[in-house]
């Protein structure tokens, strides 16, 4: 197990992320009523793994597969000229989105710019009906009017500091921990 490191605050454990999602799944569904008319879209890397996790939730609740899907946004960002892009991701969009509610979902939620990339990669696919933002934790400091719909914690932080999600699907190899969201100080220039 690597160790979280001394400056590192846990905010939320495996329990507390389980838990959260359970939670958003529920508001998903009361909100919308009929999960037929639902797309489940994860933004690449953790966001994925959470729609997934909320796709298994709905399962289990309504009785009936409901299977999520993957948005990569990277050539939609507004900053591909100020950084290198990372490797594009798998873009797997499970149903038509045409007239139907589509759920994004996402790690951490800060300046907003994300989503918005997602918005402009959603309408190159089609015309939902509506679109709705699941986020684990919303730090806040938008630069963009965006603000989610289903939230599992709000965690005010300052711009000093980083938010780090670790999933068991896509970081235990690297950490050998649990599900877990820390607080770091961020090196400068660093933000998620």
């Amino acid at each position: 197990m690597v160790a979280v490191p001394a400056s590192a605050r846990t905010v939320l454990d495996d329990q507390d992320i389980s838990r959260a999602l359970t939670r958003i799944t529920h508001e998903i569904l009361e909100k919308n009523r009929d999960s037929a008319g639902l797309v489940i879209l994860g933004i690449p890397t953790r966001g994925v793994h959470l729609a997934r996790r909320i796709a298994e939730r709905m399962s289990q609740v309504e009785g009936r597969e409901i299977v999520a899907g993957a948005l990569d946004v990277t050539m939609y960002r507004d900053d591909l000229r100020l950084k290198p892009a990372r490797a594009l991701e798998h873009t797997e969009i499970p149903d038509d989105v045409d007239g139907k509610v589509v759920v994004l979902v996402d790690d951490v939620l800060f300046s907003g710019r994300t989503i918005r990339a997602a918005l402009d990669a959603l309408s190159d696919i089609g015309r939902p009906r509506a679109v709705q933002l699941a986020v684990l934790i919303d730090r806040g400091h938008r630069e963009l009017p965006i603000r989610a719909d289903f939230v599992g914690k709000n965690l005010p932080t300052s711009l000093a500091e980083k938010v780090q999600v670790r999933l068991a699907e896509s970081d235990s190899a690297e950490s050998g921990e649990r599900d877990h969201v820390t607080i770091v100080q961020s090196e400068q220039g660093e933000s998620a």
